[in-house]
């Protein structure tokens, strides 16, 4: 399971951050929603603090740590909606509670790894930075989950996985492969297959179309948001 031999892995949700080989590098991809808001908040000037999903003690913690708390989409000003992102300024600091990104990012915490958040719009920049962090990369497509709370791998994340890998050095697992190879056969028509997959379509009818435009802006920008074990900060910020 620790697709050890080659130097760039893909596994699927938080239990592969144990399973893969110890990597320098581990890419954390959520493209709907929490990567692509960690994106849009840090190109911006943002902090964003991951923390675990319906945890009464966020609140306590965006307290202490002089942040804002995202809340439920449609209720709360900040939210898993990356639109809700686009006006925020310099210092802004947001605590990010998430059932699939945040819970990687925090699992991948105490590996030892240079934590990144990837998403389509930001593939190309953290690709290029993590192949000046190390030698050995650990991409980890977050998936979306089920009622009963199990993973679910999902296309959104699969072409995010993939949109990274492209650009990074070296060998590739067969499971990586396949990400590129999805990727490759999607890149000209993103935005299409982000609309129409099963988790493009829920945020479709709930009317949340200019967060799937977003999600869905391939190398939109040049931000690398890097985990500093509290909170994801800007490496190489900037926006194209």
């Amino acid at each position: 399971m620790d697709q050890q031999p080659w130097s760039s892995r893909c596994e699927w949700g938080p239990d592969a951050v144990s399973a893969l080989a110890p990597a320098d590098v581990v890419i954390v991809v959520d493209v709907l929603s929490f990567t692509t808001c960690v994106d849009v908040a840090v190109s911006r000037g943002g902090a964003m603090l991951p923390y675990a999903w319906n945890d009464p003690s966020a609140e306590e913690f965006a307290r202490a740590h002089g942040a804002e708390l995202a809340g439920r989409r449609r209720v709360a000003r900040y939210s898993l909606s990356a639109s809700s992102f686009l006006d925020v300024q310099q210092g802004f600091r947001c605590v990010l509670p998430s059932p699939n990104g945040a819970r990687v990012t925090l699992a991948a915490a105490g590996s030892g790894a240079v934590v990144f958040a990837a998403c389509l719009r930001n593939a190309r920049a953290v690709a290029a930075a993590a192949s000046l962090a190390g030698a050995s990369f650990n991409v980890v497509p977050s998936g979306e989950r089920w009622a009963d709370g199990s993973l679910r791998p999902c296309l959104e994340d699969w072409l995010g996985a993939g949109a990274v890998l492209v650009g990074l050095p070296g060998t590739r697992s067969p499971e990586a492969e396949a990400a590129v190879a999805v990727f490759e056969r999607h890149r000209h028509d993103l935005a299409s297959a982000i609309r129409q997959c099963s988790s493009g379509r829920e945020l479709e009818e709930r009317g949340q179309t200019n967060d799937l435009a977003l999600a869905a802006d391939l190398d939109a920008s040049a931000c690398v948001p890097c985990f500093d074990g509290v909170a994801f900060v800007s490496a190489l910020s900037g926006s194209l």
